[in-house]
């Protein structure tokens, strides 16, 4: 590895991370284009798919989507184990951050000592990196938090070995050889048109067809004598969003500016700056939509499923002006 690690905080764990680790082994390489370049923006509705009772609703790719991608996309080595003993975990990591190596974890927040406890919940694809130990504790890199910190062995063992959905099993990801030369401009072509496809499919609980279909199943719910049940399914909506979600608008955001940077690879800059602003309207509208969710979670005389259900309709529609322009990339 060059030595040029310098820990930055993120918009997104796993795109951050894996800007850091590309950028410390000698390719530079920007959060939004690690996102951008694995074509990682989605939107998924599945009501048969439960999480805790609820729907499944994802603003982007499965997790791992970036780590698995980026090694194909770049024509990257990239080493990538899973544990089944701790120990053999434990000592196989010291031993590579011992050697003065940066290596990528996928752990759960819930067990994280360093995380506000209100900022913890059991969600198993947080990913960040480690730099070094000191006695007990690894020196992390988390994209989260605005400086460096420290993890007890034992306690970061809580983390990798989690179970449950995305058990991370001890995942560990470092590069091993990066190709000098790169055809910038050919992959992210390949990749906008493949997003476009994506988000365009006619498969109706994906892409912009899956936004509308949340909205329509949204513009049906009502007051009734289950109550619990509305808040419990608005305030849902919020947490895929807001937290599992980064922000929702925040992927939208962080593809706009995939979109703005790529500019400077001889693409068509008309098409790029249309669609760019079409995605930060869709970002936009949709915190406000998370916010329509929240203030009638609080208080269900404010609810108004059809005022709800619209603005979701509203970043649809810019999302499909969006990505139509740019099938034609």
């Amino acid at each position: 590895m060059e030595n040029n690690f310098k820990h930055s905080q993120f918009a997104h764990c796993e795109s951050g991370v894996i800007s850091t680790l590309i950028s410390s082994y000698g390719l530079k390489l920007s959060e939004p284009m690690a996102f951008g370049i694995t074509s990682t923006l989605s939107f998924v509705f599945i009501p048969l798919v439960k999480i805790n009772g609820m729907p499944l609703i994802a603003y982007r790719d499965l997790p791992k989507n970036i780590v698995k991608k980026i090694s194909k996309v770049l024509n990257i080595k990239m080493n990538k184990k899973v544990y089944s003993n701790k120990e053999e975990a434990n000592e196989e990591l010291t031993s590579l951050v011992n050697d003065g190596n940066l290596v990528g974890l996928q752990t759960s927040v819930f067990y994280l000592p360093y995380f506000p406890k209100d900022m913890r919940f059991h969600f198993n694809a947080h990913n960040l990196l480690v730099y070094g130990k000191e006695n007990n504790d690894y020196l992390i890199s988390d994209p989260v938090f605005e400086e460096e910190v420290k993890c007890n062995e034992n306690e970061l063992n809580k983390a990798r070995f989690a179970k449950g959905a995305f058990a991370p099993k001890g995942f560990i990801y470092y590069p091993d050889e990066i190709p000098k030369d790169i055809d910038f401009s050919s992959i992210i072509k390949k990749a906008i048109k493949k997003n476009a496809k994506s988000m365009l499919t006619p498969f109706p609980f994906a892409g912009v067809k899956g936004m509308n279909k949340l909205a329509k199943k949204i513009s049906t719910l009502k007051r009734d004598n289950n109550d619990r049940f509305l808040k419990n399914y608005l305030t849902h909506i919020v947490r895929m969003q807001e937290e599992i979600g980064t922000g929702g608008g925040g992927f939208r955001f962080l593809y706009a500016a995939f979109l703005s940077e790529s500019k400077q690879y001889n693409l068509d800059e008309k098409i790029l700056d249309e669609a760019s602003a079409l995605l930060i309207k869709s970002g936009n509208t949709l915190r406000e939509f998370a916010l329509l969710c929240v203030t009638a979670s609080k208080n269900l005389d404010k609810f108004d499923a059809k005022v709800i259900a619209k603005k979701l309709e509203e970043a649809s529609s810019y999302e499909k002006e969006a990505f139509t322009l740019l099938k034609k990339i």
